[in-house]
């Protein structure tokens, strides 16, 4: 039986490719996708296989990518098991620590744009029958060399996706934002679509929808490997076999030791995240979602990222360069790294000069880096009925919807419409 609501959901761009003429151009819809009950609920309306030891997939990790390819498998009808070697969401991959970028003009390449835009399209569509918010519409500020990777990408990718942009000097940038200081050699761009997800509600967001589809999702059940059969596949765990006619991977930092045959060196590294308070005498409004964008900042000694004050925490910073590599995850020391904390310091001394240091909370998450920092979405070559999702290199999270999607599209239709062809594996060969 299925629900009848059904949601309409509108891109919206500006008309002109003109970056500098972005802020006084008219709104155009440039793409729309419906999404109604079967999004969120399979067709079938089965009961969820709890005692089950085979399904019609099985997916191996519950964090980002795949909480939300065992929410797509299970709106598209499948019988699915999950399973997860902690209890997501959690503190020990990639996903977790408050607030993650959202952002379409992509700097890293402008072939994920689209992709982006079909992410916005899901994260609304969650936020909407869950009661929950997840994305906070801030805007982003960008900063770096006028002749930078990061403001030369941003502006390629508007121009060439037709992306509302506003370009600004470092002074007008300061005189807008005056809770940065912008150095007068920097250029500043300015998404207004951008804003920041909730890491934690997002994951717990794609878990709900994928259990009210009817997935199955056990925590603490540790994968060994597995080994494809005439009649499917069977993942091998510390509580048994679960036998399917599927399996993707998305096991983040985990996927190294999974995806040996693919040929792809994926890197872990170790990344740290520190809050700073905001001053406790009136200024401190001013370091609010509703006043304070999330950043980014393209220097000469590493690219710092940040949000605004998010409780009970505070204004969290990160340099997206840094981070020590790992030979595996399980070897991650989370204690506080002091030259990585200093730095981050320097920055917001420099950038951010009215809030409080030092940082009076840290974290630690990982990366898991392609050698060309693009993430790897496709089937292994030695078996089609295994899909997976890998390296998504430090800038994967905000897309986790419509890898997801992807990934149902693969394993259940052998290929998708959506355009990940240039995250194919084949590209290391």
């Amino acid at each position: 039986m299925r629900c009848g609501w059904r949601t309409a959901i509108v891109i919206l761009s500006r008309e002109s490719p003109n970056p500098s003429a972005f802020s006084a151009a008219p709104f155009w819809a440039t793409a729309v996708w419906f999404l109604d009950a079967s999004d969120f609920f399979h067709p079938t309306g089965e009961a969820s296989v709890k005692t089950a030891s085979s399904c019609d997939a099985v997916v191996l990790g519950l964090g980002g990518v795949g909480s939300a390819a065992a929410w797509k498998l299970a709106a598209r009808g499948l019988r699915v098991i999950g399973v997860d070697r902690f209890t997501p969401p959690h503190d020990q991959g990639s996903s977790h620590g408050q607030t993650r970028i959202i952002r379409q003009a992509y700097f890293e390449h402008p072939d994920y744009v689209p992709l982006c835009q079909r992410a916005y399209t899901l994260w609304a569509a969650l936020e909407e029958p869950l009661g929950e918010r997840l994305f906070e519409r801030t805007g982003l500020i960008e900063a770096g060399p006028a002749d930078g990777v990061v403001v030369q990408g941003v502006l390629h990718a508007a121009a060439e996706h037709g992306l509302p942009v506003e370009r600004f000097t470092a002074a007008e940038a300061r005189s807008r934002w005056p809770q940065f200081h912008v150095p007068d050699e920097l250029a500043v761009v300015h998404e207004p679509t951008g804003g920041m997800l909730y890491v934690e509600r997002c994951v717990q967001a794609c878990l709900d929808a994928a259990r009210l589809a009817g997935a199955d999702l056990r925590r603490g059940v540790t994968a060994r490997g597995w080994r494809s059969e005439p009649g499917g596949v069977v993942l091998e765990t510390d509580q048994g076999e679960v036998s399917a006619d599927r399996l993707v991977v998305a096991a983040g930092p985990w996927a190294g030791g999974l995806l040996g045959e693919l040929g792809v060196p994926l890197e872990v590294r170790r990344k740290s995240l520190f809050w700073f308070d905001a001053p406790a005498d009136g200024v401190s409004k001013n370091h609010s979602p509703d006043a304070m964008p999330p950043f980014l900042f393209e220097l000469p000694d590493g690219v710092y990222y940040g949000f605004p004050s998010v409780e009970p925490w505070g204004v969290k910073v990160g340099d997206h360069a840094a981070g020590k590599p790992l030979a595996r995850p399980e070897d991650v020391d989370r204690s506080i790294d002091r030259a990585e904390q200093q730095a981050v310091e320097r920055f917001v001394e420099t950038h951010l000069p009215s809030l409080k240091r030092p940082a009076h909370h840290h974290a630690t998450c990982f990366y898991t880096m392609t050698p060309d920092e693009h993430f790897v979405v496709d089937r292994l070559p030695s078996d089609e009925r295994i899909c997976m999702a890998a390296g998504m290199s430090g800038h994967g999270y905000k897309f986790t919807p419509v890898l997801g999607e992807a990934l149902a599209d693969l394993a259940i239709d052998g290929e998708t419409t959506l355009p990940i062809g240039f995250l194919a594996a084949s590209r290391f060969a």
